[in-house]
């Protein structure tokens, strides 16, 4: 079967259709250019052909590239894989031309033939390129439909001409939210911003109108006309030079350098603006060859899509029959509780939601009530939505009203004898086939399993604050949890719309194993007298979105203290973090709780915007005379994370090394660019981080002894994915 195929009307209007076949959504393949480009050359060659028409046979037009492509065009691209990439990227530039010049006199601009897109509904990344390519581009008025180039949300840009005809058509200050924040649109205000040209009920009966129609100056791109300007001026001239000015420092503001297809955009947009517009064209192909050579962008495409879209359709699902969700019963209606139940009844599942006390039950749902609000504002949900999703939330206190659930989920206090006293009562009332699932942060899942009169039904499902934002649930089996219900977890959190880490049952299972020590180092090095705004500065400059002393403060500080004394209790003379405690715990005292009180690692003001760092933190712990190097700090703080997720997975708490490398990304934030700490690792060199953490650990102690899985790699000159796919393969 084929992607592109064409056929000719009586008047002569060539419709070219993409329908990927195996697919729900067109993928753009290598293959598929080669068709595209034969079914254009065709039709453009065929004297009785009037006009073109590109279209889909699916309700959307296209979902961009196959990633999975992209991410292999590298190993694909021979022993010069940089003049490959780019050798193939001008033969993809040189397609989309085609199209653009539709045969014209290039010195005279007449003679060639009109050629119009029409999206039917969504169009991304490639989807929308090859639109930008043709003369006038006809949407249908699907409100669902999303238009776009979210290229950079995966460590990419538009590198298939897509960068540089939006900045010739729009200017490069328009263009920025589009390119740089991947934005998305609506039809309608994809046409109200330019970047269509037609919103229409009949989409194919207007573009056909329009191709019978057109003469030689309406298929003249502005960039190809003589005396074009650059809207909103080019670098040089004043408007624009502002314009370039301020895109820099906002670039390198919000990526703090690390994100290398940002900054590559941007040469790309400000040398290219400078020449004419084939040779901005090879000027955006060799950036773009740029950022597929740096293994940022293979980390962040094989970690953001691949095994993301792998993990949410079930690459670790157990054998079991379909375990969809129908009724879930939330137990407690704190903020936990309350956004459990909104996800759930948002994606259609009903939901009882039960607390003590009325009015908690009562608070839990209006919690939903405020979401959906904020929805209706931005128009994003209508009123019907509202009542639909209110609907589904039965609050109350009576446990009776679980009968007929087929999921619970328990959110009530952090404490093992409240958690038991509800696993036993709700149990009683809900029917053998119920799978019970505990909604916690730190307390294993084993033994909470021992009040379940049916422990194989009894499994972790740690969901993150604020739920409805986060992405990640992390799924813990303990010892006894069977096939079942780890396939109803999954399923669940398939049905939400979240993505799924399973884990086995060990201490802090995955996230907080991973996340406790970053938070903790960076404490240690305040109590050392490292200076504050180094700690947070040299975080942020490796890509994380808090500080750990910001991350402490919103997680909040009497939260951390409780963590410490539980985790002391069960360790004994074997817990390794006092000198953590005695700064924690002084906070604590003093009544600097974080964020949430106004006060703590930051000060801040009566509506919690952060002010700065507390004041006094430099009396009470003396900055050294003498500070680290900022790498020394990167890699503490790096390394911290990193070898708990190493030891996660040598001790058989993490099974799937993508599950590391998503859910740290996802989970809290773990340098979106390096696709996650194993990816980290294989981009860094397994013999790289041995050295590294031996001088950590003589220096700083044993909490940076290198684990025998590395060494192992680093001898035998292994990478974590080379050795899983090896695995795989054999």
């Amino acid at each position: 079967m084929t992607d592109f195929t064409w056929e000719k009307d009586a008047e002569g209007v060539a419709t070219i259709t993409w329908d990927v076949t195996a697919k729900s959504m067109n993928v753009l393949s290598l293959e598929g250019w080669d068709e595209l480009d034969t079914c254009v050359t065709e039709a453009l060659a065929d004297d009785s052909v009037t006009g073109i028409i590109i279209t889909s046979g699916k309700d959307t037009f296209a979902g961009g590239m196959d990633l999975n492509v992209i991410a292999k065009m590298k190993a694909m691209s021979g022993d010069d894989p940089a003049a490959g990439l780019m050798e193939g990227l001008m033969r993809s530039h040189g397609i989309l031309r085609k199209i653009e010049r539709a045969g014209m006199d290039p010195k005279t601009l007449k003679g060639g033939k009109p050629i119009a897109c029409v999206l039917p509904g969504t169009a991304l990344g490639i989807g929308f390129e090859i639109p930008l390519a043709c003369h006038r581009i006809f949407a249908a008025d699907n409100p669902k439909a999303k238009i776009g180039l979210p290229e950079i949300m995966v460590g990419i840009f538009p590198g298939m001409g897509g960068t540089t005809r939006l900045v010739r058509k729009m200017g490069a200050m328009a263009a920025s939210p589009f390119l740089l924040e991947g934005k998305l649109s609506d039809p309608k205000k994809a046409k109200a911003a330019g970047l269509v040209d037609e919103v229409s009920d009949d989409p194919m009966a207007d573009a056909r109108a329009w191709v019978l129609s057109a003469t030689d100056k309406d298929i003249v791109k502005p960039w190809d006309a003589k005396g074009y300007k650059m809207p909103g001026g080019a670098p040089y001239h004043p408007a624009g030079f502002m314009t370039f000015v301020g895109a820099s420092a906002m670039v390198n503001g919000k990526t703090q350098g690390v994100y290398p297809a940002a900054k590559a955009l941007l040469s790309a947009v400000y040398e290219g603006a400078l020449v004419p517009f084939d040779t901005a064209l090879k000027i955006e192909a060799r950036w773009f060859t740029h950022v597929l050579m740096n293994p940022s962008s293979e980390a962040m495409i094989r970690s953001l899509f691949i095994n993301k879209e792998a993990l949410e359709k079930g690459a670790n699902r157990p054998e079991a029959p379909d375990q969809k969700v129908q009724k879930v019963g939330v137990l407690g209606a704190g903020m936990m509780g309350a956004g459990i139940a909104y996800v759930s009844a948002n994606a259609g599942i009903e939901v009882v939601l039960i607390d003590r006390e009325q009015t908690a039950a009562d608070k839990g749902k209006a919690y939903s009530e405020g979401i959906l609000d904020k929805g209706m504002k931005r128009k994003k949900v209508t009123e019907e939505k509202k009542a639909e999703v209110l609907g589904r939330i039965t609050a109350t206190t009576d446990l009776q009203a679980l009968q007929g659930c087929d999921l619970i989920v328990e959110a009530v206090f952090e404490d093992v004898g409240v958690k038991a006293e509800m696993t036993k009562a709700v149990e009683a009332i809900v029917g053998e086939d119920c799978i019970f699932a505990t909604n916690t942060s730190t307390l294993p899942i084993t033994e909470l399993a021992k009040a379940s009169a049916r422990p194989e039904q009894f499994i972790g499902i740690h969901f993150f604050s604020p739920v409805d934002k986060m992405l990640l649930v992390e799924i813990i089996k303990g010892n006894t949890t069977g096939d079942r219900a780890t396939a109803k977890a999954l399923d669940f959190v398939r049905q939400i719309r979240k993505t799924p880490i399973v884990v086995n049952d060990a201490r802090f299972f995955y996230a907080n194993r991973c996340i406790i020590p970053y938070i903790n180092e960076g404490i240690r090095m305040v109590a050392e007298g490292v200076n504050p705004t180094l700690i947070e500065n040299a975080a942020k400059l490796l890509g994380f979105p808090l500080g750990p002393l910001q991350l402490v403060d919103e997680t909040s500080i009497d939260l951390g203290v409780k963590i410490a004394k539980a985790t002391k209790a069960a360790m004994g003379d074997a817990y390794p973090d006092g000198a953590v405690d005695e700064v924690l715990f002084a906070f604590a005292d003093a009544g600097r709780l974080g964020r949430k009180n106004g006060a703590g690692f930051y000060d801040y003001d009566d509506k919690g915007k952060r002010q700065g760092l507390w004041g006094e933190l430099g009396s009470r712990y003396p900055q050294a005379d003498t500070q680290p190097d900022l790498h020394e700090v990167q890699n503490r703080l790096m390394f911290a994370q990193v070898l708990e997720a190493v030891r996660a997975l040598e001790e058989g708490v993490l099974e799937d090394i993508r599950e590391g490398d998503v859910g740290a990304i996802l989970g809290w934030g773990f340098a979106p660019w390096s696709g996650g700490p194993f990816s980290w690792l294989d981009m860094v060199g397994a013999d790289w981080a041995v050295e590294c953490t031996e001088a950590l650990s003589e220096r700083h102690g044993d909490r940076f002894a290198t684990p025998q899985l590395l060494r192992d790699l680093a001898a035998a000159g292994e990478t974590f994915y080379g050795r899983a796919a090896a695995a795989q393969a054999a």
